[in-house]
């Protein structure tokens, strides 16, 4: 009978998009990632507790290559846990200031380390019809009107993940009373990761004031969302900015982990040909956790 055998990983915790070293979005981040399974994983995901935890291998045709886990399992991509990958390479002076290649579920994407801060590009956008106002509205506790005021659409949109966009009108963020159930339903039955709710903002240094809900995946809400703040550039280089570039978005404040995500969109003859997202990130620590190996 074969023994199994503890191992152990250093889990590099890390919160990304943080605004002067506060707020932000806790990553778990293992590099040289061992042989393990999606279950392992997964258990390493749920025992760091953070919303994703991203485990890095040498690419072949990369530099990385990169799987990211919820406590759920498995996601083909996400934006705060990558900026929180290079975050720690360049932190530990495995990478200098450059651009890089990681090989993700969603693709190969760029990433630039900069002197101050980390940028990813994502894949370019699809679109897809959303689900109806109504049942936007009813799953986050509001009336339509909220919602139709704006005088905008709702979208599902994917730069790497699709998430339902919401527009609400400005001073109705932090009034979401959220069914977390009904958002569950909504986000599996049109295969969506979760909504990304926003408000344009009256500060002339943010563009939009965010929120997202991801419970299907485990996330109730999380204060950060690097795919889904790739998303909300191109709905709103699409519906509201046309001829703007570059977006800061705030995320969090009702969590009081307020973060700041830069959105930079390029466009050639009305087209998006490119999508980056990109912030600051800071070390919480570093955690060692067990598994079992046969």
């Amino acid at each position: 009978m074969q023994s199994s055998i503890v191992h152990y990983v250093d889990v590099h915790l890390v919160n990304s998009f943080c605004l002067n070293n506060s707020g932000g979005n806790p990553a778990g981040v293992v590099l040289d990632a061992p042989d393990m399974s999606d279950e392992q994983k997964t258990a390493i995901a749920k025992n760091i507790g953070f919303s994703e935890t991203a485990f890095v291998y040498t690419g072949n045709d990369t530099d990385f290559k990169v799987e990211f886990f919820t406590p759920e399992g498995e996601v083909d991509f996400c934006g705060h846990a990558t900026l929180a990958v290079f975050f720690t390479l360049s932190s530990l002076n495995r990478l200098k200031q450059g651009s890089y290649t990681q090989k993700t579920k969603a693709g190969v994407l760029n990433v630039t380390i900069n002197s101050d801060n980390i940028v990813m590009s994502q894949t370019l956008p699809t679109y897809r019809q959303a689900p109806s106002i109504e049942d936007i509205a009813l799953s986050l506790g509001i009336k339509s009107n909220v919602i139709i005021k704006t005088g905008l659409p709702i979208e599902i949109i994917s730069t790497g993940l699709p998430d339902i966009i919401v527009p609400v009108q400005s001073g109705q963020l932090d009034k979401l009373q959220p069914n977390f159930d009904a958002i569950s339903v909504l986000s599996r039955e049109f295969n969506t990761i979760g909504f990304h709710v926003f408000e344009l903002s009256n500060e002339p240094s943010i563009t939009a004031h965010c929120r997202n809900f991801a419970p299907l995946y485990g996330i109730n809400e999380e204060s950060a969302t690097g795919s889904a703040s790739g998303a909300l550039g191109c709905y709103l280089v699409k519906h509201v900015f046309p001829n703007e570039t570059h977006f800061v978005l705030e995320q969090g404040r009702e969590m009081k982990s307020s973060s700041r995500i830069e959105v930079m969109i390029e466009k050639q003859h009305q087209k998006i040909q490119c999508v980056r997202v990109g912030g600051q990130a800071t070390l919480i620590g570093v955690k060692k956790i067990s598994f079992l190996q046969e």
